[in-house]
């Protein structure tokens, strides 16, 4: 059992593990974030103020191409020496927690957070968010061996672990608590509620020493309307059935990396194709928070719009299947905002008096709640990455609730299940039932 107070046996150990864990979180998702930055700057040129986004639309076409190539050959060697670092089970923080008691191959974690980071600052189409949950879930892993805890109990810290490391990335503790209750540890118990607060809180608090404390996502409109509400009913279906599509891409992609010393050949033929495109395409590098930006603040052009909304997702699945680590936390969100930004488009020819960066702010949300199958964690990022709170929240819970309906209805995985094997889905559908009765 979980000690929901000091008084119960072994809870002095285990709370200590809780505040180490935070710390450690922490300190690793500023720690790989410097890094991040400090690898975009080299390679882009991203200094002096610039993101990713206008960098590369300032640097040559031979950089594009130079860059990605050389980050397929990091990933293709890095991924065969992480193979031989670690004979133990694979590396899904998903997998560790529902079926190997949230035990990681120590090395091989951290070792994947290091070359992810790596190559989403060179400009591969994942989510830097990845690095630091891997991390967050490594220490909190090191932490129940060193303290001794039941399984039950290791299974909920690195789940914790796994959601501060991404609440202080982002500066989310609330959204990053919940994200590693609901998507990560699969429930929402209240027993399980305080661990998760105190490790994202003070993961969040000390990630702060190095990074801002300011949202991520700058918006321009804080109010929602009648025809905002309307749209959220229409779209929040349409954006349902495309979150099945990607949870289904993704499944596809996982299943089909390459082995052997195709990790090394693939890799590099896939990233030096999503380099040429680059060249025309820049916004398809990166995680997605420059072009979600841009798309929240209503400044990319329709045309635009339609070829991202396309080319970004099959960027970053063309990446994950190349066998390329990382997040797909920010993939997903940026394809939900440039969703939401093509059918807000269509919608301002009927109906025109919403701002149309407010579209995408709402089907990024939709996509997020869809594809992770955690519609209140995702309404709380949301809110925390855009600094908002009840400025549209009657649309944002209305486009969640339609979209994650949906896509729960025709699929039942996840983002995170799909990278699962079959039997494994199968058994975490069935655990998922038993506790619900």
């Amino acid at each position: 059992m979980i000690p929901t107070t000091l008084a119960r046996p072994g809870a002095a150990c285990f709370w200590l593990a809780v505040i180490l864990t935070g710390v450690g979180a922490g300190l690793g998702a500023a720690l790989l974030t410097k890094l991040l930055e400090l690898v975009q700057d080299t390679m882009w040129g991203s200094g002096g103020g610039l993101d990713l986004l206008n960098a590369a639309e300032r640097a040559s076409a031979w950089r594009h191409v130079l860059v990605l190539l050389g980050a397929g050959l990091m990933t293709g060697v890095g991924q065969l020496i992480l193979r031989n670092l670690s004979t133990g089970n694979g590396i899904e923080i998903t997998a560790a927690i529902w079926f190997h008691a949230g035990r990681l191959p120590t090395l091989r974690t951290f070792g994947s957070a290091l070359l992810s980071i790596l190559v989403v600052g060179m400009g591969v189409s994942l989510g830097r968010e990845g690095a630091p949950k891997q991390a967050g879930a490594a220490i909190a892993d090191i932490l129940s061996d060193k303290g001794h805890l039941s399984d039950e109990e290791r299974k909920l810290l690195v789940a914790c672990g796994a959601g501060a490391g991404m609440a202080a990335a982002y500066g989310v503790p609330v959204g990053g608590a919940l994200f590693a209750l609901e998507v990560m540890r699969g429930m929402l118990a209240l027993r399980y509620v305080l661990p998760a607060l105190v490790t994202s809180v003070i993961a969040t608090a000390v990630s702060w020493i190095a990074l801002p404390n300011a949202p991520t996502y700058v918006i321009p409109f804080a109010s929602s309307s009648v025809s905002s509400v309307v749209w959220a009913l229409l779209a929040g279906p349409i954006i349902g059935v495309a979150s099945v599509g990607f949870v289904r891409a993704i499944a596809w992609a996982d299943r089909r990396k390459p082995r052997g010393w195709l990790r090394i050949i693939v890799p590099i033929i896939s990233s030096g194709l999503l380099g040429a495109v680059s060249i025309w395409f820049p916004q398809i590098l990166g995680n997605g928070k420059d072009i979600a930006q841009l798309t929240f603040a209503g400044q990319v052009a329709p045309a635009l719009l339609l070829a991202l909304v396309v080319l970004k997702p099959a960027a970053s699945i063309l990446w994950l299947g190349s066998g390329t680590p990382g997040g797909l936390f920010t993939p997903t969100l940026a394809s939900g905002a440039l969703l939401g930004g093509v059918l807000g488009h269509a919608w301002s020819f009927f109906w025109p008096e919403v701002p149309l960066g407010e579209f995408s702010v709402l089907g990024a949300a939709a996509m997020l709640a869809a594809t992770t199958q955690g519609p209140i964690s995702a309404v709380v990022l949301m809110m925390e990455l855009t600094g908002q709170d009840r400025a549209f929240i009657a649309p944002l819970l209305l486009g969640v609730a339609t979209a994650t309906l949906v896509a729960r209805t025709i699929e039942s995985r996840s983002i995170y299940d799909a990278r699962l094997t079959d039997e494994e889905v199968a058994a975490r559908q069935k655990m998922r039932e038993e506790s619900i009765g």
